[in-house]
């Protein structure tokens, strides 16, 4: 079942994402075709003020295991993480 998880950064945490976004970016790839999209949301000027990941896992407890171990979790980045399953159409 795919999971739509949107993250919505604490203000003025622009320099603690750029910090541990390789880490990031490498947990990203350990899901390999589970992740089927991920991507910062970004503000008017174009600066990330948050996260978009879609990712296809069995269970919930799966999702709540791959957060735990989030680099962008474990920086305290995060000022809410809202988690919906998803239905891919297209």
């Amino acid at each position: 079942m795919p999971f739509l998880i949107i993250c919505k950064d604490k203000k003025n945490s622009l320099k603690k994402r750029l910090a541990v976004r390789t880490g990031q970016i490498c947990h990203l790839k350990t899901l390999k075709k589970k992740m089927l999209m991920a991507g910062p949301i970004l503000n008017k000027n174009k600066k990330p003020i948050g996260s978009i990941l879609i990712i296809d896992l069995d269970k919930r407890s799966d999702l709540n295991n791959f957060l735990k171990k989030d680099p962008y979790s474990k920086a305290e980045l995060f000022k809410e993480i809202i988690i919906h399953k998803f239905k891919r159409v297209f």
